[in-house]
């Protein structure tokens, strides 16, 4: 089990979660132009989902398979020590950790029941690279909440 893995076990869970769909909700709220206006229409339509819950179902779904797309970027990032702060070690290694974590949503997607959900994933997925690399620092600061 990798370290990153094992001190996010040992954390409140519902707390985690909570906490990555603050995130979530502020990196879509801060998006603007007529890519932000198509995301936060896309967002909020998945966000009425399950009952308001959808987000953080979501969340609590993927949680373990993100952390291990993570683990390997989270221990080299504990080897080396000329970077400080996760964020700023993801930031640099922006196109790894963006990969891992889009590979993970693109397979779930191809097998998702909801249709809402996995049209509004392929309308938004061009640009869902850049968003997910926007948001890597506050990932990284959302594992050190954490782990360290």
């Amino acid at each position: 089990m990798s370290y990153l893995k094992e001190k996010l076990d040992e954390a409140d869970r519902s707390a985690v979660i909570d906490d990555t769909v603050k995130l979530i909700d502020d990196e879509v709220a801060s998006k603007g132009g007529l890519s932000g206006k198509v995301l936060k229409a896309g967002y909020k339509a998945v966000k009425k989902l399950k009952n308001g819950r959808m987000i953080e179902k979501a969340v609590d779904h993927l949680l373990d398979e993100f952390t291990g797309a993570l683990a390997t970027l989270h221990d080299e990032y504990r080897e080396q020590d000329a970077i400080k702060g996760f964020d700023k070690y993801l930031s640099k290694n922006d196109r790894s950790a963006s990969d891992a974590l889009l590979a993970i949503t693109d397979a779930r997607v191809d097998s998702a029941e909801n249709k809402i959900v996995a049209k509004t994933y392929k309308t938004l997925r061009g640009s869902a690279e850049k968003h997910v690399k926007d948001a890597l620092p506050g990932v990284g600061r959302l594992i050190d909440k954490y782990v360290d």
